[in-house]
């Protein structure tokens, strides 16, 4: 399972994210040690001093009544047996350790500390000068610390910060998407306008030699078209001869004039391969259209009269389609199997989530399956049970129609012998 993401633009977000919060956490971390305890050090010092007053006089029994009656009275600091401490109020205190324990170092000797919330902010304090005593000392002003604002605020900052983060980061990973748009149709065969060369100046200096690539290509790609339809124009102007010569030789050269015949078909195909292989319908325009009915277009013109072809047609929905080059890529498979077998060949249509598929199979012997991904290669031929004729282009020319359609196309051995194509078509231009 992948738990961090891929891409440059998820990285780089959570990255931002990651920083963020260790900045929040040290922010908050610096705001409890310099404002928060100083503060708790401040209120501890002033509530021991307050201890040590009430407690002054505690030996001299004539004075130590009316003076805590008269600094209760001014101060609001009362002394109580526990079991009155109780009933004002201490039995719903809480107790907090860390107070404790500074006030005992503050008073030299053991202390507890209970606070309690209600219409006022009471200290409770056993202090060390008298432990059967309760000294509580109201704090006006003063309120359980809520951090919520706090962090309320620290998340709205880190959304806004991955927000804006993600903005920018997105805005900088925009020519680097265009780039990658661009990349697919050039290898594809298409080539699209030059980008615009915009962002940062590495993203420039990349975009601007993808430009120069992708023009080189096109230009290397049309001398190439040029050369081999100056090639084949020439090739066919003297087959042509040869075939005119042909009809004027004598009846009793006939088995000489066949041969001669069939070799000039055989140059004529291999010809049409090439123009094929070149041309590879990446001009011919995607439209929707009814698989099915193109399926069976093209087994009304390719079924020999001699043979049969069963077809299947499962329901699909119409899915963009380069009419012309999708019957050529179909075409090419039914012939591959009327030409290297002599049983029955086998048409299914069909569709799954993404895709839309047609299979032709046959009954022949099949092909090792290490020779499966050689035969998509240019010039490329299968072993001698499926035959050594034609210029080992049509494969290769099935494969670039389907990879300019965006889709992918798959060769495999059937388990009851013969060879099986399966053409996936996408649903979605």
């Amino acid at each position: 399972m992948k738990v961090l993401p891929r891409s440059a633009f998820g990285q780089t977000v959570l990255l931002i994210g990651f920083l963020l919060f260790i900045n929040q956490v040290v922010s908050y971390i610096s705001f409890a040690l310099y404002v928060i305890e100083p503060n708790q050090q401040q209120i501890n010092q002033l509530l021991a001093k307050q201890i040590r007053v009430v407690f002054i006089d505690l030996n001299d029994a004539s004075l130590s009544p009316k003076m805590a009656e008269a600094f209760h009275h001014e101060t609001g600091i009362g002394v109580y047996r526990e079991e009155d401490a109780l009933r004002l109020g201490l039995a719903s205190a809480g107790y907090y350790p860390y107070r404790s324990e500074q006030m005992s170092a503050l008073l030299g000797g053991p202390a507890e500390v209970r606070i309690s919330q209600g219409d006022e902010y009471l200290f409770w304090i056993r202090p060390p000068q008298a432990p059967n005593l309760w000294v509580k000392i109201p704090l006006m002003g003063l309120e359980e610390a809520n951090f919520s604002p706090l962090v309320f605020f620290l998340g709205i900052i880190g959304v806004l910060s991955v927000a804006g983060g993600w903005v920018f980061v997105r805005q900088l990973n925009r020519p680097l998407k265009s780039l990658q748009r661009a990349a697919v149709e050039v290898g594809r065969g298409n080539f699209p306008e030059p980008l615009t060369e915009h962002g940062t100046t590495e993203i420039m200096a990349v975009t601007q030699a993808f430009n120069h690539m992708s023009k080189g290509i096109k230009q290397l790609e049309n001398d190439r078209n040029l050369l081999m339809a100056g090639i084949s124009h020439d090739l066919r102007t003297p087959l042509t001869r040869i075939r005119l010569a042909t009809e004027m030789m004598s009846e009793l050269d006939d088995f000489l004039k066949e041969g001669i015949e069939n070799d000039i078909d055989d140059m004529n195909n291999i010809i049409d391969q090439f123009i094929d292989y070149l041309r590879h319908g990446s001009k011919d325009k995607a439209e929707l259209g009814d698989l099915n009915l193109l399926v069976a277009e093209v087994l009304n013109v390719e079924t020999p009269a001699d043979r049969h072809i069963v077809f299947t047609a499962n329901d699909c929905p119409e899915i963009p389609l380069r009419h012309v080059a999708i019957k050529r890529a179909l075409a090419n498979l039914v012939q591959n199997a009327l030409r290297y077998t002599q049983g029955d060949i086998e048409v299914i249509t069909g569709h799954d989530k993404s895709y839309a598929y047609f299979i032709v199979s046959d009954e022949g012997e099949g092909i090792p399956d290490s020779d499966i991904d050689r035969l998509f290669q240019p010039f490329t031929q299968g072993d001698k049970a499926r035959g050594t004729e034609g210029s080992g282009l049509g494969l290769a020319i099935i494969k670039r129609i389907v990879d300019t359609h965006g889709g992918r196309v798959e060769l495999s051995n059937k388990e009851t012998g013969g060879l099986q194509a399966k053409v996936y078509l996408p649903l979605k231009s």
